[in-house]
C-alpha cells in the first residue's frame, strides 16, 4: 500500500498547489489593493513557494536546441539511436559540425533521477563532442511483459551501445563518461570488452564520483546500505507499481523514496534554498528566485528503478564489494579489471561528496593492474559536492577543461593534471595527502 498511499498524497498536494498557485496570483493582482502592500508580496512570494514545492512532476526535456562551436551558433537536434524497454540511446546531432570530434557516451545514473539531470554536463560539452547519452524509462512505465531489468542487463546495454556508436563511424572507437552510480557497470563493461578484445571498447573511460569501492571513506550512504540486511531493503523499500501506470505490479524501488533520502541528507540546505527563494521573492529578484525553482525542477523529477536492478546494486556493491574484492561476475562470467590494458582512464572526485567518498572512484586506477601509468588520471576537487562534480561552475571552468584535455590526448597526458596526488594513484586518506584542484 506505500506506493498508493503516496499517490493519494501527491494528489492532494496537487490540488492545494494549483490552489496556492491561484491564490499568489490573486495577491499580485493589480485590481487588488492589498497588491500594493507588503502583505500582498510576502503572501505572494509564500504561496508561490508552496506551489512549486507541491506541484506534481514528469519527465523534463533537455531543451538543448543550440550551441556554439568556433564561436558560430549551429543547431542541435536531440535524436533517438535506439530503443530498449528500460532504456534509449539519445544522440545530440550538431548541424554542420566536423565529424572528427571524439564520440562521447554519457552514462547517465539509474538512480531515481532522469537523464536530463546531466543537462549542464551535456550542454558544456557539447561544443566539442559528438554526444550520445544513455535515457533511461521509467520502471513505472516498462510493462511486465517486458521481463526483470539488472546489472547484468545495465552491462549488456552499455556494450551493445558502445558497438552501436562505433559501427555508426566506420568503427571509431568511442569514449565513455559514466557519473556517479554507473561507474561500476561502466568499468566493467570496460574490462569485460577489452578482455575480448571488442572493437568498440573505448578508448578512454571516466568515472565521476563513482562507488568503486564503498569500504574506502564510507559515507551516510554506504553506512546505511552495511548495516542493514538486504532483507530490510526488500521489505521496506521496495513497492509495487499501482494499476494506473503502464508497469502495474513490477516491484520497484520508487522514486520518491529516493528523493526523500537524499532531501532528508541535507534538509538544513534544503529549508534554507528556499527560505532564500521566498526572500528572492519579496525583494523583487526574479533571477535568483528562478535559478532556484529550475534546480529544483530537475531535482524533485524522479523515476523509479526495477528492484531486481536495485537489489542486486546493493548487494554487490555496496554490502559484499564484489568488483575491487574481484569477485565480481556478469552472468557468471568474473570481470577482470587485469583485463583493462589500452582504455584509458581517469577517476574525479569532489572533496565534500557526500554521496561517494574520496577514494571510492579512484579505487578504479589501482584495480586496473595492467594499465600503463601514463593512461590513468586521478583528479580531486576542493570544495565541490557529488552534483558539483558534473554541474555547476566548478564543471565549467576546471573539472571540464581537463576532462577534454584528456579525451583530446585519449589519456595520454604529459605531466600532471590539476588535483592530482604528489604520487598519482597512492590512495590518500580523505582530504590529507591530496592535492585538490
Amino acid at each position: 500500500m506505500l506506493y498508493e498511499s503516496y499517490e493519494i498524497g501527491r494528489g492532494m498536494l496537487a490540488g492545494a498547489s494549483a490552489l496556492a498557485k491561484a491564490g499568489s496570483s490573486w495577491w499580485t493582482n493589480r485590481a487588488n489593493p492589498l497588491a500594493y502592500t507588503g502583505l500582498g508580496e510576502v503572501a505572494s512570494a509564500g504561496l508561490e513557494v508552496f506551489a512549486h514545492a507541491a506541484a506534481p512532476r514528469g519527465k523534463p526535456a533537455f531543451g538543448l536546441n543550440r550551441t556554439l562551436i568556433d564561436g558560430e551558433e549551429v543547431v542541435v537536434l536531440e535524436t533517438v539511436v535506439d530503443r530498449k524497454p528500460f532504456g534509449q540511446l539519445k544522440r545530440f546531432v550538431r548541424l554542420g559540425a566536423g565529424a572528427e570530434d571524439p564520440q562521447l557516451l554519457i552514462v547517465a545514473p539509474m538512480s531515481g533521477h532522469f537523464a536530463t539531470l546531466l543537462r549542464g554536463t551535456v550542454e558544456r560539452l557539447l561544443p566539442s563532442h559528438d554526444i550520445y547519452i544513455t535515457d533511461w524509462r521509467d520502471a513505472k512505465a516498462v510493462p511486465l511483459s517486458a521481463g526483470l531489468f539488472d546489472l547484468n542487463d545495465y552491462i549488456d546495454y552499455l556494450i551493445d551501445w558502445l558497438a552501436l556508436i562505433s559501427k555508426s563511424s566506420a568503427g571509431r572507437r568511442p569514449h565513455m563518461l559514466a557519473v556517479c552510480q554507473p561507474s561500476v557497470p561502466a568499468y566493467a563493461a570496460v574490462a569485460l570488452m577489452s578482455e575480448g578484445r571488442h572493437p568498440a571498447r573505448p578508448v578512454t573511460l571516466t568515472m565521476m564520483g563513482g562507488p568503486v569501492d564503498t569500504r574506502r571513506a564510507p559515507t551516510a550512504v554506504n553506512t546505511l546500505a552495511k548495516e542493514r540486511p538486504l532483507a530490510w531493503f526488500e521489505h521496506n523499500v521496495i513497492a509495487r507499481v499501482p494499476l494506473i501506470y503502464p508497469g502495474a505490479g513490477r516491484r520497484v524501488y520508487p522514486g520518491f523514496l529516493q528523493l526523500a533520502g537524499f532531501m532528508s541528507m541535507n534538509l538544513g540546505n534544503h529549508m534554507v534554498s528556499h527560505w532564500d527563494m521566498f526572500r528572492h521573492l519579496v525583494e523583487g529578484d526574479g533571477e535568483s528566485a528562478e535559478a532556484t525553482k529550475a534546480f529544483y525542477e530537475e531535482y524533485r523529477s524522479v523515476c523509479d528503478m526495477d528492484a531486481a536492478f536495485y537489489l542486486q546494486t546493493v548487494e554487490q556493491v555496496f554490502q559484499q564489494h564484489l568488483l575491487p574484492r574481484g569477485e565480481f561476475r556478469h552472468r557468471g562470467h568474473l570481470v577482470d579489471p587485469a583485463a583493462i590494458t589500452d582504455v584509458a582512464l581517469m577517476a574525479i572526485e569532489g572533496e565534500r561528496d557526500d554521496i561517494s567518498g574520496l577514494g571510492q572512484t579512484k579505487a578504479a586506477l589501482d584495480l586496473a593492474i595492467n594499465l600503463p601509468e601514463r593512461r590513468k588520471r586521478y583528479m580531486a576537487v576542493r570544495n565541490v559536492g557529488h552534483y558539483g562534480i558534473f554541474n555547476g561552475r566548478r564543471w565549467r571552468e576546471i573539472i571540464a577543461p581537463e576532462f577534454e584535455r584528456f579525451i583530446r590526448t585519449k589519456g595520454v597526458v604529459a605531466g600532471r593534471l590539476r588535483g592530482m596526488g604528489t604520487s598519482e594513484h597512492e590512495l590518500a586518506p580523505p582530504v590529507d595527502g591530496i592535492e585538490f584542484a
